[in-house]
């Protein structure tokens, strides 16, 4: 009797080691002429025990990890293939692990449990359930489900997803396009590459149903170039849906049609901003365009584009299968549904966790993160990229809502949440963000162009105590300039986290006569 076996093919999981484990596994397996049929699955999201290896049992699959292709032997004389929870590597069964059991997966409910290229594991768990449901619906039923979830753009921007494909639907023109920002740049963050390479069909899905939503019979995944096997799955799950009659012509023989495909990105920060990646997909230099008008009304190649990042794409199945109301019945005031969280930085479990709106950041880095991997205290934390603010203890107990943040300065971004200890130097932190912003600007408007290199000379003046009062004045205007006069948030949101560097933490740009920083 064969037994299943689930190795991960998710980058972390392989840059560990899975595909030596894999082979392994099967090596010893046969030697042993013990039977096992092995499933490349995708990764839990549970870093920190990647590879993580599950085994199928008639009591349910059963986890261990972290494995390395030495612990194979010693883990098959033990009885893993039984579900033997006495070795030291046994998590017990997958299910109760207590970081995924206190999840609220639902964009993120098959990643790690099925074949990531399977149809027909993606059927089993309710895959294309929304398109079937879509298909069956009027453009404007589509929207307006949409529209009842109250989701919101998961890539920072926040603006309400209904809202933005009603403005397509509504705008006349001969063609129109889908395009997924996949050019996930921002520190700390995952979720996209995870649900790319775990769940690519989920995607597929999501955009497809965009394309019914608003006519749109064109798509593109505009993808990190730093992703190649996010590529690389994503082009054969669009060759295999193709051929299953999920895209293409003549969708499910519903006369639809809806084609995608996948380009590579230009290798820039900026490129992440909508309107520069419509510029890079044309074939140009990754510059900001001018807003009005807006990319929903003059586009790629000047046609209403539905712009959306993966995670707001993804969720669009869910809402449609189970309705939107089901899907707002998650979260807290105008922040609805849930939150893909991305622990990372000073973080002894970091991975991904999926909840709904409303839960805090002290418990998401304590409870669910274990606190630092040093063991010492945490001391600040980064929510949302590099433009976002560092946020003091003081703000930890606020729940995670798009509004509570923004009162404080604050943003959620794309969800990653980067952890520091008490050694980190937060004057420095507050010069590498000018300096990321000098290294990433489009260079197209002065702002942020020149404010972002006159930024790092006034820090490096105030860390070296060189007229320090005046040039932190001068820091303080500089940073008010770039905020109201910058084109896009690379220059206008680059202050957020100077500002709460100086505002919370100030004696780390006091550098007193013994050289260390109170």
């Amino acid at each position: 009797m064969s037994v299943r076996v689930f190795v991960p093919r998710e980058t972390t999981a392989l840059s560990l080691g899975a595909d030596t484990i894999a082979r392994r596994l099967e090596r010893d397996a046969a030697a042993r002429h013990e039977g096992i049929t092995l499933v490349r699955n995708g990764s839990r999201g549970l870093f920190w025990l990647e590879p993580m290896i599950e085994v199928e049992t008639p009591k349910g699959r059963f986890a261990y990890g972290p494995v390395t292709p030495s612990d194979v032997p010693e883990l098959l004389d033990s009885g893993m293939l039984e579900g033997c929870i006495s070795h030291p590597l046994a998590l017990g069964p997958v299910d109760e692990i207590e970081y995924l059991a206190r999840q609220q997966r639902l964009t993120f409910a098959r990643i790690g449990i099925t074949d990531p290229l399977s149809i027909d594991d993606y059927q089993v768990h309710r895959g294309f359930a929304g398109l079937e449901v879509a298909l069956a619906l009027t453009p404007q039923a589509i929207v307006d489900e949409v529209k009842a979830s109250g989701l919101r753009g998961r890539g920072g921007a926040a603006f309400p997803t209904g809202i933005k494909w009603q403005t397509v639907l509504d705008a006349p023109a001969d063609q129109k396009y889908i395009v997924c920002n996949a050019d996930e740049g921002d520190s700390g963050t995952f979720a996209d590459r995870l649900a790319m390479e775990c769940d690519p069909y989920m995607l597929i899905e999501g955009m497809t149903i965009a394309g019914l939503a608003v006519g749109a019979t064109q798509g593109y995944i505009y993808l990190r170039s730093e992703y190649p096997l996010a590529k690389k799955v994503l082009d054969e799950a669009i060759a295999r849906a193709e051929r299953a009659g999920f895209l293409g012509d003549d969708i499910r023989h519903s006369g639809h049609t809806f084609h995608l495909e996948v380009r590579l990105g230009a290798g820039a920060y900026i490129c992440g901003e909508e309107t520069s990646l419509l510029e890079s997909l044309e074939g140009k230099r990754g510059l900001v365009r001018f807003k009005p008008p807006l990319p929903a009304i003059e586009g790629l190649f000047g046609r209403p584009t539905v712009v959306n990042n993966v995670l707001s794409l993804a969720a669009v199945p869910f809402i449609l299968a189970e309705g939107g109301d089901a899907y707002a019945n998650y979260g807290m005031g105008r922040s609805k549904g849930t939150l893909a969280l991305q622990l990372a930085g000073n973080v002894k479990r970091g991975g991904l966790v999926e909840l709904a709106f409303g839960t805090t950041l002290r418990t998401l880095m304590e409870e669910f993160g274990g606190g630092t991997l040093t063991g010492k205290p945490l001391r600040a934390v980064q929510v949302g990229g590099p433009l976002c603010a560092y946020l003091p203890e003081s703000q930890w107990d606020m729940p995670l809502d798009y509004e509570t943040f923004a009162e404080v300065g604050a943003g959620i971004g794309h969800g990653g949440v980067v952890m520091f200890d008490d050694s980190v130097d937060m004057a420095e932190q507050a010069r590498f963000s000018m300096e990321f912003c000098k290294v990433e600007s489009c260079g197209k408007c002065t702002p942020c162009r020149i404010g972002s290199t006159r930024g790092v000379e006034v820090i490096d003046r105030i860390r070296a105590d060189d007229d320090r009062e005046a040039n932190l004045a001068l820091l303080s205007d500089l940073c008010d300039t770039m905020v109201d006069g910058s084109l896009c948030a690379m220059g206008g949101m680059t202050p957020f986290p100077v500002q709460s560097a100086l505002k919370h933490f100030p004696g780390d740009f006091q550098r007193p006569a013994n050289g260390e920083y109170s």
